[in-house]
């Protein structure tokens, strides 16, 4: 059961950090108005997600190490 919850957790982090990447090349080559507003603020969002999923990761491994 703990190994289906970390699974789950760590897939989910995964592709939050993967679909705001993802927003951020898009934005990133489209260019213009939209690359000047969003890019840097996506960037910023991609690292504060990968941040709170090692964070959580790792609690999650020290917690369910068994």
């Amino acid at each position: 059961m703990s190994e289906l919850i970390f699974n789950f957790i760590g897939f989910s982090l995964l592709g939050a950090v993967a679909i705001v990447l993802l927003l951020g090349i898009y934005t990133l080559f489209k260019g213009g108005n939209t690359s000047k507003k969003y890019s840097n603020k996506l960037m910023q969002l991609r690292v504060l997600l990968q941040f709170i999923a090692i964070i959580v990761l790792v609690m999650l491994a020290y917690f369910f190490k068994d």
